[in-house]
């Protein structure tokens, strides 16, 4: 098992692991057999959701209001005219608020739609917006590292690729302290992207709670609405789990992967 292992761990790092020790390489397996497992589960949970997400966007909601109507009257509620309601075919932004332009991003089917999922992910973000004009901590802190948030994991892979241009180019050696500095770098940049991800869900799951809150006083949702929103977040929330997790492991493996590059490179230098 363990050369199998050791396979394995070679094709995904892209060279030789012959030098490292068993118990990096062991850990190494262990880790990817983990990511695959819980991306299985993580796929099943996508699947169930986008099939409800469907299910209820094409149910009629109780006020027949669009997504952008429902965003529009509790932000405008709540003293939040200068927000604005704009429709996003972004993948990266999708259903989404942002303090920084003061907009709420619906996706194209969820802003002209009158469905229930339309009133869900309407007043979720709308909400979010509320927490923000209310100086939530925890928004407060979301929006403070928001761009950590959202590209910290995509700076691994460029300061990588830095600290070898620099060891090459500077050095001239077999050496690879710029590289391992670097490295060093973008997981410490990876790591506070993952632990202000929890502040993310934190906020996410304030905002839902506040949706049901605003709806329910409004008569804008009926119970059995509700139950379906709660539905909903549910399965939006164990996705967000879900990716935490595979992030974390991800994080795991880049370390191991740097403790065998360190191993591997040492041994070839003595």
């Amino acid at each position: 098992m363990l050369e199998t292992f050791r396979d394995i761990a070679e094709s995904t790092v892209g060279f030789n692991l012959s030098n490292v020790s068993d118990i990096v390489i062991m850990l190494m397996g262990i880790i990817l057999i983990l990511i695959a497992i819980i991306s299985i589960f993580a796929l099943g949970v996508q699947i169930i959701l986008a099939i409800k997400y469907h299910k209820y966007n094409k149910k009629q909601n109780s006020i027949n209001m669009t997504g952008e109507n429902v965003a529009r009257k509790i932000l405008d509620d709540n003293d939040l005219a200068k927000i604005k309601v704009k429709s996003s075919g972004s993948i990266l932004f999708g259903n989404s608020y942002s303090h920084f332009f003061k907009k709420v991003r619906l996706r194209r089917l969820t802003w002209k739609k009158s469905s229930v999922s339309s009133l869900a992910m309407a007043s979720q973000k709308a909400c979010l917006a509320i927490l923000d004009k209310e100086k939530d901590p925890d928004m407060k802190t979301r929006i403070k590292l928001t761009p950590i948030i959202y590209f910290g994991p995509l700076a691994f892979i460029p300061l990588v690729i830095i600290g070898v241009l620099l060891d090459v180019l500077i050095l001239k050696t077999q050496g690879a302290s710029f590289t391992i500095a670097f490295s060093i770098l973008g997981l410490l940049i990876y790591l506070i992207s993952f632990i202000m991800s929890v502040k993310v869900l934190k906020t996410e799951v304030k905002a839902q709670n506040k949706a049901y809150e605003v709806l329910k006083n409004n008569n804008m949702a009926t119970d059995e609405e509700l139950v379906m929103l709660k539905k909903l977040f549910k399965l939006y929330n164990i996705e967000y789990v879900n990716n935490m997790i595979i992030s974390l492991l991800e994080l795991v493996y880049r370390i191991l992967q740097i403790i065998a590059y360190v191993q591997e490179n040492n041994a070839s230098n003595n």
